[in-house]
């Protein structure tokens, strides 16, 4: 058991390097005015220049601490979640990372908790239930204040195609004095995952949004716990079925991403030491 540990320990530094030296999230993760200065060139998908005005929209500086934190609880919105008791387990880490927009309303706490530091948002989202915020914006602001003021990020610049409804949701939350902090996931940071994933032999069209989370989380956390990762439609232990989500049955764009094969990955990380995947009921003791 001693020398399992050793090795699990050995795995989990060389996991954190690796993502250090290919990656560097901890650092470049978010774009900052330290980070990326007036006239950069932000490229991923496409190409544009840091102007003045979306200079201005950019955190001043890294809100990573060079500390690395004990735990983080990455949480993912699959429905294995329901009914699972996880709530207090997912609030009781250090650093706790949503996605997605994810509800948090009284029904849900107990499964998934309400504690939040970091929170995603998908600019379809902001397409599809805001109306890509071209008309009532205070819907968008109230759906906010349960995550308090947690970072809001968004991927402005990983496609054209995002970048005027992500202003527009940053705009939104200054006018509006919300507490949460918009910030950018930087599209350079995109590139490298998605070149690191390629290495690991995960040839994705584009990474999910909480594989990106569970990656930059690996980097800032020596323990990673992963709760709501499970692209089935069965319980692996009672063997029901599940929805799609914790909060709805709204089915993944397969054509999109490639869950199973990102969790496959996981659940490698996971018999490695790396990360822990809770696939049981927290509330039994299953997990």
């Amino acid at each position: 058991p001693v020398r399992n540990r050793q090795c699990e320990q050995i795995m989990v530094l060389f996991s954190r390097l690796q993502l250090k030296i290919s990656c560097n999230g901890s650092r470049n993760g978010i774009l900052t005015q330290e980070n990326t200065p007036m006239g950069t060139k932000l490229i991923h998908q496409t190409t544009m220049q840091v102007t003045p005005e979306i200079f201005k929209t950019f955190i001043k500086e890294n809100p990573f601490s060079d500390k690395t934190l004990d735990t983080c609880s990455v949480v993912g919105n699959g429905g294995i979640l329901g009914n699972s008791g996880c709530g207090k387990m997912i609030d009781s880490a250090d650093f706790v990372i949503r996605c997605n927009l994810a509800p948090l309303e009284t029904e849900f706490e107990k499964d998934v908790g309400s504690k939040t530091d970091l929170v995603t948002a998908n600019p379809s989202i902001l397409n599809i239930k805001y109306q890509a915020l071209m008309g009532l914006r205070r819907p968008f602001v109230d759906s906010l204040r349960k995550y308090g003021s947690s970072l809001l990020l968004l991927p402005a610049f990983s496609a054209s195609i995002n970048t005027a409804v992500c202003l527009r949701a940053v705009h939104t939350i200054e006018d509006f004095k919300s507490p949460i902090q918009p910030v950018f996931l930087n599209p350079q940071y995109l590139e490298s995952l998605a070149q690191f994933w390629r290495s690991e032999g995960l040839k994705e069209r584009r990474l999910s949004t909480g594989l990106i989370m569970v990656t930059l989380a690996l980097e800032l956390c020596k323990n990673v716990h992963l709760y709501g990762f499970w692209p089935f439609g069965n319980h692996p232990y009672g063997l029901y079925t599940l929805t799609n989500h914790y909060y709805d049955d709204r089915p993944v764009n397969k054509y999109v991403h490639k869950m199973p094969a990102e969790f496959d990955q996981l659940l490698q990380m996971h018999s490695q030491g790396v990360l822990r995947l809770h696939l049981g009921d927290c509330k039994t003791g299953d997990n």
